[in-house]
């Protein structure tokens, strides 16, 4: 019953955050969409900022589970990076990026959430330095950086354009995927010999 209730809560939560953003959110308007009382949200939660981590931690821990099986798959590097790159219009689709990105903005005013945030981040983090890292040993070195620093960049690179997606101009979103699927081929490359200008 417990677990039905802030399974509630948190899609309520969601469907609020979507419409209203963080800094509009109301526990009042939750909890009549989710038809429970009021303070069902502070007895499970402890209020705003507790529902809206505890539903982000949510989604993140399904999310990065999905990404670390995507990559430990036995497919060329280039594809994997490419489903990645499908992946995160899901996750604009799904309404992820728009939590996440609300967050990190609250994050920056709120020393435990934005704490909580960069605990999340790193998850992803990790894995692209892993992967980063099986790349280093299959194909040398990483130019100057370092398997940890190109997980990095890669990382900054989705989180950077994802910002700039949800700012809705389709010319820049447009730029923006771009530029992250241009990636795929110089993996391939890489992975196939031929050097970027023999990509495809």
């Amino acid at each position: 019953m417990a677990t039905d209730t802030s399974s509630k809560i948190m899609e309520s939560a969601r469907s609020c955050l979507l419409d209203d953003g963080y800094a509009n959110l109301s526990t009042r308007r939750v909890a009549e969409r989710a038809g429970v009382p009021l303070s069902q949200i502070h007895y499970h939660f402890g209020g705003k900022r507790g529902m809206v981590l505890a539903l982000l931690d949510r989604e993140n821990g399904d999310l990065v589970s999905r990404q670390e099986r995507m990559y430990a798959a036995e497919v060329p590097l280039w594809k994997r990076y490419r489903q990645a790159c499908d992946f995160l219009d899901d996750d604009l689709a799904s309404g992820y990026v728009r939590v996440l990105q609300e967050m990190i903005t609250a994050g920056w005013s709120d020393e435990e959430v934005a704490r909580q945030i960069l605990n999340m981040l790193r998850g992803w983090l990790d894995i692209l330095t892993e992967v980063a890292g099986e790349a280093e040993r299959r194909f040398g070195p990483l130019g100057p950086f370092t398997a940890a620093e190109v997980g990095t960049l890669i990382g900054l690179a989705f989180l950077g354009g994802e910002s700039v997606i949800l700012l809705g101009d389709e010319g820049w979103a447009g730029r923006v995927r771009s530029a992250l699927r241009r990636v795929t081929d110089l993996i391939r490359a890489a992975e196939e010999g031929t050097g970027p200008s023999g990509a495809t």
